[in-house]
């Protein structure tokens, strides 16, 4: 099999590398991914429910989409946007997460809206603003 060969492998495994500093290269913000969840205070023993850091500046890039023109609703015009944010593949973005985005000296928050597309050379996690834990 092709794929098994030791010489396509390296080549694969070159290009791959090649891939993801080349998408690292563009990356000019930084993230801090948190979640909510049970913690326990080591000295009281009590357990509370509350915000946990789970990354701390990680090394991102924002991309923004589909900007559009507001779009006329019943009531109001809504505005769409699209925010998607690239990152190392093996960082976990649990859906439902905060994620503090620091780009371009504009800091935003955002809530992870699902599971994140993986590849060998980053991954892509779509955002929303964020509204408050659920």
């Amino acid at each position: 099999m092709l794929s098994q060969n030791p010489m396509v492998s390296k080549a694969v495994k070159a290009a791959r590398r090649a891939a993801r500093g080349a998408v690292e290269g563009v990356y000019e913000g930084t993230c801090t991914v948190v979640e909510y969840a049970s913690t326990v205070d080591e000295k009281t023993k009590v357990s509370r429910q509350g915000e946990v850091v789970v990354l701390r500046d990680q090394p991102c890039r924002l991309s923004f989409e589909k900007i559009s023109a507001a779009l006329q609703a019943d009531v109001a015009a809504k505005v769409s946007q699209g925010v998607k944010l690239f990152i190392a593949p093996e960082v976990r973005v649990n859906p439902g997460s905060k994620v503090i985005v620091t780009q371009n000296g504009v800091t935003g928050e955002y809530a992870a809206s699902g599971e994140p597309a993986v590849y060998h050379s980053h991954q892509e996690v779509m955002l929303e603003l964020f509204g408050g834990w659920a």
